[in-house]
């Protein structure tokens, strides 16, 4: 595990540049933060494998939060589970006094059907079709944890106010849960907001991100069932409007902005060939750029549901399952953590990493770029490229909530594929291990920044007032009457969680979830 040297962070931030002049927390309050984390560092460890191997989907992360919530509780922070109406959701709190109220937050969540064994150059279930971290959500809580711990013992030891709110991004790969998080008012006492998410790069960046925003929403069409050979004429099929919908919203795609996106899957189509559907069901994510794009983008969804619904004499309900808003990083937050990013700098990677980091790229016949050694340049809207659109991410509910960044961590490698089990390949592995300890430091850093920099929070507060929300507000499509869709994923775990159990890591007996599962570190040929 790499090591920050006292004299690097001592000459670092005594040479720091105008960039920084808001992060002043001293020399050695961040040297003391960073070697408690370092010597956290098994701790991290065992809490990005522990992670890894519950492989629990959207809603159902139960086991994620008692592990992680057990950890904080025995440290002295104050849990409440099942925040703002969602079962696996939970928040842990500590503080010092009055002073700056902190939020920390990442995400925890897996995607279904990407198990994959870890430390293997190779695709390979871990469970055949159950779910995984194919995005490498396992590393960002522990993380979060590793720095809450370390920044509450600075704090406690040298007398700093202030307050730490830790809570789980449940559900993100569903974009489903903080718009409901931030209408349950889970932020209205925080002064600053730090997200981490991980990456094969580590960086931040401030401004409008270019990425999209998103409405997830459910039509279910229902018609009338009839023998589909007999008496056809007597039913309306549930899936012809389903169809139609489909057909007509292909056919208008060519007549949209080049940036939205719009995908869709027919979750219910209906038993079986001879029984005329009576109820069929479509998933449709739509996404754009700006709150008010995105409200048309789902309008004209809805108008082409209602429309298909008429031509084939079916009814049809929507039901919205999540909510995304744009995101758009705090300019004072960014810069000053942009500062302790380069403070701590990547991870020192080992031979083994990179011999590791090659033959995935090489057996899966990606393109071969070994592990980054240096830290991102900060990304701004003067050194992005103009958006076309693209993926989303719910941290945006609360960027337009409370000032907030996400700080990017290199706990994976690159080339890898989102939203894939090539990106589960590296996450139970030193890489990952590595880029968590590195993440950590900065997060804890950036803290100490906030908490000991009046400044810091002023300057942040005053950029999300007259720039940030001077012209765009906070608008999601959200009415009272939606709520967040607990029950996705419910019946797959409930049929499977006995079986994920047998690969849960047990670190009281293995020095890692690679030991445990009899992979040799670094294993550089598949094994067919």
């Amino acid at each position: 595990m790499f090591k920050t040297s006292a004299k690097a962070i001592t000459a670092l931030l005594l040479a720091s540049t105008p960039l920084a002049a808001h992060a002043n927390a001293s020399p050695a309050l961040k040297k003391e933060a960073a070697t408690l984390i370092d010597g956290n560092a098994k701790l991290v460890q065992e809490m990005v494998d522990s992670v890894f191997s519950f492989q629990e989907p959207g809603f159902q992360e139960f086991q994620t939060a008692d592990y992680l919530t057990g950890i904080l509780e025995k440290n002295g922070f104050t849990i409440t589970k099942g925040v703002a109406g969602i079962p696996s959701a939970w928040t842990a709190t500590w503080g010092n006094g009055d002073g700056p109220v902190v939020a920390l937050g990442s995400d925890v969540d897996g995607l279904l059907g990407l198990s994959q064994v870890p430390g293997v150059p190779e695709i390979k279930p871990l469970i055949p079709g159950a779910p995984g971290h194919g995005e490498g959500h396992n590393s960002g809580m522990p993380l979060i944890v590793a720095a809450a711990l370390a920044t509450k013992e600075v704090m406690i030891k040298h007398g700093i106010k202030g307050k730490l709110m830790l809570w789980p991004g449940i559900a993100e790969e569903l974009l489903a849960t903080k718009a409901y998080y931030v209408r349950a008012g889970m932020f209205k006492d925080v002064d600053v907001s730090i997200f981490t998410h991980v990456a094969s790069s580590f960086g931040t960046s401030y401004g409008d991100s270019g990425n999209n925003g998103m409405v997830s929403v459910e039509y279910n069409f229902k018609g009338i069932t009839s023998h589909a050979a007999g008496a056809p004429w007597a039913g309306r099929s549930a899936l012809d409007g389903v169809e139609l919908m489909n057909i007509a919203w292909n056919m208008r795609r060519e007549h949209l902005p080049l940036t939205q996106r719009s995908h869709y899957v027919i979750t219910n189509g209906g038993g079986q060939p001879n029984i005329v559907p009576g109820e069929a069901t479509v998933w449709y994510y739509f996404r754009e750029q700006t709150f008010d794009s995105i409200r048309k983008l789902y309008n004209t969804g809805t108008e082409i549901a209602d429309a298909a619904a008429k031509a084939t004499g079916t009814t049809v309900s929507k039901r919205v399952l999540g909510y995304a808003a744009p995101n758009y990083g705090n300019k004072p937050l960014a810069e000053a953590a942009y500062e302790n990013i380069k403070l701590v700098g990547m991870p020192k990677w080992s031979a083994d990493d990179q011999a590791f980091t090659k033959a995935v790229q090489e057996s899966l016949k990606f393109k071969v770029a070994p592990l980054k050694t240096e830290v991102d340049a900060l990304s701004s809207p003067d050194t992005r490229t103009p958006s076309m659109g693209g993926g989303s991410d719910d941290i945006g509910d609360i960027m337009w909530t409370v000032p907030t960044i996400t700080i990017r961590f290199p706990s994976n490698i690159p080339s890898m594929i989102g939203h894939n089990v090539t990106s589960a390949i590296a996450m139970a592995t030193p890489v990952a291990h590595k880029g968590a300890v590195a993440g950590a430091k900065a997060v804890a850093m950036t803290v100490l920044d906030v908490m000991t920099t009046p400044k810091l929070v002023t300057d942040a507060k005053t950029y999300f007032k007259t720039v940030q929300t001077k012209d765009q507000k906070y608008d999601p499509v959200l009415t009272p009457e939606d709520q967040p869709a607990i029950h996705l994923n419910k019946d797959l775990m409930e049929r499977i969680r006995p079986e994920l159990k047998k690969y849960n890591y047990d670190p009281a007996k293995y020095p890692t979830y690679l030991d445990q599962l009899g992979i040799k570190y670094p294993t550089l040929t598949p094994s067919k």
